[in-house]
Formats: C-alpha cells, sequence, structure tokens
C-alpha cells in the first residue's frame, strides 16, 4: 500500500472504502446486506474493533481498529476481497436492471489493474488516517453520522440504519460498535 494508507498495529483509523468509478451499488439492500454481513463477521472472526460507520452509494467510512495481535491491513484486504466476489456473484444471480452497466465498469477497472482478474469492485486503498487527537476523532465521528444527513437521505442520523449514528443515540444499531465517549 502507498505511504498515504500507510497502517501500523495498535492505530485507530479514519478510513474510506470507495467503489470503482463511484458507481452506486449500494442503492439495493442485496448489496447494503453483503456489506454489514462481512463487517459484522470481521468483528466476530477477523479481530475487527469498529467504533463507527456509515455506508453511502457508493463508499463506506469506517473509525476502526484491529485487537491486539491481529493487522488491520490485512483485515482490510480480506473483507474487500469477500465482498468484491460476493457482489459480483449476487449482480449476476438476482435481477439487476443495471447488470450490463455495472459489470462492464467492474470488468473495465479490473483490465486497468495488474492485479485483478476479472472484476474489481473498490478502489485500491483505504485512505486511511490515523486518529492522533480526541479533536480530529470528534471530527470524524460527526462526519460519519452526519453523511446520510448531508445527502437529504434522513433528517436525523440516528434515523438511517446503516450508520453507528443509532449506537450513539442509545438504540440498537445494526452492528455493535465500541463507542467513544
Amino acid at each position: 500500500m502507498g505511504l498515504k494508507n500507510n497502517i501500523v498495529p495498535g492505530g485507530l483509523y479514519f478510513l474510506t472504502m470507495t467503489v470503482v468509478d463511484w458507481v452506486d451499488i449500494f442503492t439495493r439492500p442485496v448489496y447494503k446486506h453483503i456489506i454489514v454481513d462481512a463487517l459484522k463477521f470481521c468483528q466476530e472472526k477477523k479481530g475487527l474493533e469498529l467504533y463507527a460507520w456509515v455506508l453511502m452509494s457508493n463508499h463506506l467510512h469506517l473509525i476502526a481498529a484491529a485487537q491486539e495481535g491481529k493487522n488491520l491491513s490485512d483485515i482490510l484486504r480480506d473483507y474487500k476481497q469477500f465482498t468484491s466476489r460476493k457482489i459480483i456473484a449476487t449482480i449476476q444471480e438476482k435481477p439487476e436492471s443495471r447488470r450490463q452497466w455495472i459489470l462492464h465498469r467492474f470488468e473495465f477497472n479490473a483490465h486497468l489493474s495488474k492485479k485483478v482478474r476479472h472484476y474489481k469492485v473498490w478502489q485500491d486503498g483505504n485512505e486511511a488516517k490515523e486518529i492522533f487527537s480526541n479533536n480530529f476523532l470528534d471530527q470524524k465521528l460527526e462526519y460519519i453520522h452526519q453523511n446520510p444527513v448531508r445527502a437529504e437521505w434522513v433528517s436525523e442520523p440516528e434515523h438511517y440504519r446503516y450508520s453507528s449514528a443509532a449506537n450513539y443515540a442509545g438504540k440498537l444499531g445494526l452492528l455493535p460498535v465500541m463507542l467513544i465517549s
């Protein structure tokens, strides 16, 4: 990974994973559930410590770390590989009005990469920014939770289902998170 994505063990990071060409794949629940289920698996089996998250139509923001002895870079690599395969399989198997166009975009981007053979769903890197201060942490937490409000999808952050805002509002979210006090 490049310097801007350098992830060191023990760090807490603000991460952004973006779909190639900013394709709005996460407008359908079936693809959103792939993301949520894979995050939950990474929490339970791979050592992902999730502090905040939001899934937008074409990108995912996290505040995350890895459990001691685990490597966040490895978790994110495996997460992106798994979700890529699952998203492609789902596009091919389930009804999808944009199937041809989406697969073309993902196939085109794969041809631009030496590491990918058939389809490329995620852009390279995770735009990892290590969190060094409480001020930066508070800023990124607010940014994550306000994203759906700024997109005018909801009027209150905790009303957006695919986010940790409900957890921070004292409600049950889709995923457990380690609350930042």
